[in-house]
């Protein structure tokens, strides 16, 4: 799909040009959405709000903004999972305590997993954005890139003074629109959100007892598993052939150790009756990981791998577990231009593995999977020097420390 240029003029107004249709103004755009808040029984008080909302150039850039390199999982993992983090989330382990151990018995979502996506969405509340919410989802959904999502998602924030009457120039975040502690969106805070300090109110900004409870309740609505872990680092048998990978080649434990996982020990890895997938975020050198039922509740939350990585070990760190046995290793960036490169050399070799875009999803992985065996390269998946070479392609033109 082709989307339509945005432009943002000196005058500070929005013009979406569409093909097909006249520019619409974001005046215009505004009206329309006054239209359809109306027709969602939205208070007339609320809908007021959008008199004053005025569109962000600096929304578009960021949304229009993609690195030129990508970040490797070592560049991710490490500036997230750091020491000061760990030892803030154990000293707030105990400065809330009381609360997480009630959360974890009305929830089913221990205590460090909480302080986990706490950490990660905010640094601890340390940050939780400053640009006007209403502004910045007005501006999105008015630019037709992805107008009808964050039109609903304006008209969620709406509700929002309605449900909870939460005053509009008050709401500050990301300049998505991601909100208070925990960075919820207006459709998750509309839902799943909780009066945890039993004031009457759901503040997601101020009341660190709403927050955590609302992470909570929305971690449990999610799916989370009681009683069970997200997952753990493993180890691999020498002589692995890396044909079961990601989240589409979920296994029973039992079956993993009969393929020789071991924990970090060096112990056969656990057999409760449970499921996993194995991850390896850098490769067959870096570290490996089996992902469980609750792995997949992360990536609810947020659908990214390394998210989802960083916040199950930031829960093992805060919870006393010591350092990744394998750490991640100092790789290359590579530039996306490069790796649309190598996915268009995939497609020509006759992989069907959609648009070459510069997401390594799975079709992807799969492909450099089946190329790497068929060049007897160590088949993880991984788009290192040797299969990138193997592909022809200039390997240090595209890549970055």
């Amino acid at each position: 799909m082709k989307y339509p240029l945005i432009f943002v003029s000196s005058l500070s107004i929005l013009t979406v040009f569409s093909a097909g249709a006249e520019p619409r103004t974001f005046e215009q755009c505004i009206a329309d959405i006054k239209v359809d808040a109306q027709s969602a029984g939205i208070s007339p008080s609320s809908i007021a709000a959008l008199d004053s909302v005025k569109p962000l150039q600096r929304v578009v850039e960021l949304d229009r903004s993609q690195p030129e390199f990508t970040q490797t999982f070592a560049d991710y993992f490490n500036k997230r999972v750091t020491e000061r983090r760990i030892s803030e989330g154990q000293k707030l382990l105990k400065t809330h305590g009381a609360l997480l151990n009630k959360l974890q018995r009305e929830y089913g979502v221990p205590p460090q997993y909480l302080l986990a996506f706490w950490g990660l969405e905010t640094n601890f509340g340390g940050y939780k954005g400053k640009m006007p919410v209403l502004d910045a989802l007005a501006t999105l959904a008015c630019d037709t890139r992805r107008s009808q999502y964050f039109t609903q998602e304006l008209l969620q924030a709406l509700r929002l003074g309605d449900k909870f009457g939460l005053p509009f120039d008050g709401m500050v975040g990301s300049w998505a629109g991601a909100m208070g502690h925990t960075q919820f969106m207006p459709t998750t805070y509309l839902t799943y959100a909780v009066d945890g300090d039993g004031d009457g109110k759901v503040d997601l900004w101020n009341s660190t007892e709403d927050a955590l409870s609302s992470a909570a309740n929305f971690l449990m609505q999610l799916g989370w598993q009681r009683n069970e872990r997200w997952g753990r680092e493993v180890l691999l048998p020498k002589n692995y052939d890396y044909e079961s990978l990601g989240r589409e080649h979920r296994k029973p434990l039992s079956e993993w150790q009969a393929l020789g996982l071991t924990t970090v020990f060096g112990h056969p890895i656990p057999t409760a009756p449970m499921d996993a997938a194995l991850y390896l975020p850098a490769g067959h050198t870096g570290p490996a990981f089996l992902g469980y039922s609750n792995f997949e509740v992360i990536q609810r939350w947020n659908r990214s791998e390394f998210y989802a990585l960083a916040v199950g070990r930031l829960a093992d760190r805060i919870n006393g577990a010591k350092p990744l046995k394998v750490a991640p290793p100092d790789q290359p960036r590579r530039t996306r231009d490069g790796l649309k490169a190598m996915q268009q050399k995939l497609i020509e070799l006759g992989y069907d593995i959609g648009a070459a875009d510069g997401i390594i999803g799975s079709k992807t992985a799969a492909a450099i999977r089946d190329f790497q065996k068929r060049n007897k390269l160590v088949p993880d998946g991984f788009a290192d020097d040797a299969t990138l070479n193997a592909l022809g392609l200039d390997v240090a033109a595209i890549s970055s420390k």
